[in-house]
């Protein structure tokens, strides 16, 4: 009988993704959106072509329909890896990190919310207002992430949001029956942050515009964090 020790076969692998078609997070559209800035800064974009990929960078899905925005820019030609997960997050984020608390949603039914004053930011808000009035005021917020998403939903209702004239603006959105509306701005800072507004307004409205007079207070801090 042969006792010799023999190395054991390793278990056969689950069948594993193609890296293309991982779905997109969060570290993927900021690491897309941080080369589409730089190319802006250099000039290899004009801020046209840069508003038409951010807009892509929104949204895409998986990896896969990232990847073709900045096929035809220099230092991107790696293979991909998928981002890591970055743990849990620090009380103040560091940029491109996925933040660990929940969106946060701002609702609205037969009533008003208001979120002003100075506040920080998240990643993502959801704004819903039925037959009410959501204001979201950013003119005096902290921006601590280099991309701002808001998801505004408006039934028979209305939200308003209101930023400072020296950021990036950008929204995608409709109006059934309503209003849907967004003031493109463009800063001429590009590690600015980026205000994105979608949404779908149904018999009611949904505007987001710059508030004339007012400016990101720490514009100033958020570039040297984000240019080192």
């Amino acid at each position: 009988m042969d006792l010799q020790k023999r190395p054991s076969q390793p278990a056969p692998s689950a069948p594993v993704a193609e890296p293309t078609d991982l779905r997109a997070s969060d570290a993927d559209r900021d690491r897309i959106a941080d080369i589409l800035r730089e190319a802006l800064a250099e000039g290899r974009l004009d801020a046209e072509e840069h508003a038409e990929r951010i807009d892509g960078v929104y949204r895409a899905k998986t990896v896969g329909e990232l990847e073709p925005l900045v096929r035809d820019l220099p230092g991107t030609h790696a293979p991909h890896r998928p981002a890591p997960d970055p743990g849990p997050a620090p009380s103040r984020p560091a940029p491109g990190t996925v933040p660990a608390v929940a969106d946060e949603n701002l609702v609205a039914v037969l009533s008003s919310t208001t979120r002003k004053g100075r506040w920080r930011v998240g990643r993502r808000t959801h704004a819903y207002a039925i037959f009410g009035n959501v204001e979201i005021d950013l003119s005096e917020a902290i921006f601590e992430y280099p991309q701002v998403y808001i998801k505004a939903v408006s039934v028979f209702g209305n939200v308003e949001i209101r930023v400072p004239e020296n950021i990036s603006l950008r929204g995608s959105g409709a109006g059934v029956l309503g209003n849907f509306e967004v003031d493109t701005l463009d800063a001429r800072e590009p590690e600015a942050p980026v205000v994105y507004v979608d949404g779908v307004a149904v018999l009611g409205n949904i505007e987001a515009k710059p508030k004339r007079g007012k400016l990101i207070q720490n514009l100033e801090k958020h570039l040297r964090k984000h240019l080192g």
